[in-house]
Order: C-alpha cells, then structure tokens, then sequence
C-alpha cells in the first residue's frame, strides 16, 4: 500500500509541476489551484510513503520517476523536446531508480 501512496505522490506532484508554466507567475487562478492541489497531494502521499519506505529511497524514486513524466508531458503540452544528452540522462536516472528498487537492501528493511 506504500509504494501505491508513492504513486499518488508522483502523480500529484507531476500534475503540480506540469501546470506551473500555465500559472503565469500565479496570475492565473486555476491553474495556480490545479498546482497548489497537486503539490499539496503530493506532500500528503509522501508522508503516508514514508511510514515504511526510507526517505532517501522514495525521494530517489519520487523524483526519478516525475523528471521523466514531467519531461513527456511538456513534449505535449509546451512542445519542449528533449535532445539526445536529456534522453540519455533520463535513461540513467531511470536505471538508477531500478537499480534501487532492485538490488537495495534498504528498499524492503
């Protein structure tokens, strides 16, 4: 059930982000209420995660996972690409995320 509230953490926290650049320095009000909302689920899920995943691991995989989300997302909603180096740095922050959630011992105490 933890790793399922630090989905929803990600999940909040990528709509929050993804809404930022609409906000336009928070002059526009629903767009600053979608990212208020989504980085208060955000914190919310988080802190529900942390009662059993250690800190360091689901901040890693909290942040990891919304870089890449995030990044998607802005291909489509703002058209910005990514160049190949981006592309190659999301991989390895994708494969250090799943060497984690793989091989750490501090990912089940």
């Amino acid at each position: 059930m933890h790793y399922f509230y630090l989905a929803l953490a990600i999940l909040g926290e990528v709509i929050g982000t993804s809404f930022l650049k609409a906000t336009e320095d928070f002059t526009k009000l629903w767009p600053s209420l979608i990212v208020l909302l989504g980085y208060g689920a955000a914190f919310y899920f988080l802190t529900l995660s942390l009662k059993v995943i250690p800190v360091g691991i689901a901040y890693a995989t909290w942040s990891g996972i919304g870089i890449v989300l995030v990044t998607v997302i802005s291909i489509f909603l703002y058209k910005q690409v990514p160049d190949w180096a981006a592309i190659v740095g999301m991989a390895l922050i994708i494969a250090g995320v799943g060497v984690i959630q793989l091989f750490s011992k501090t990912v089940h105490p």
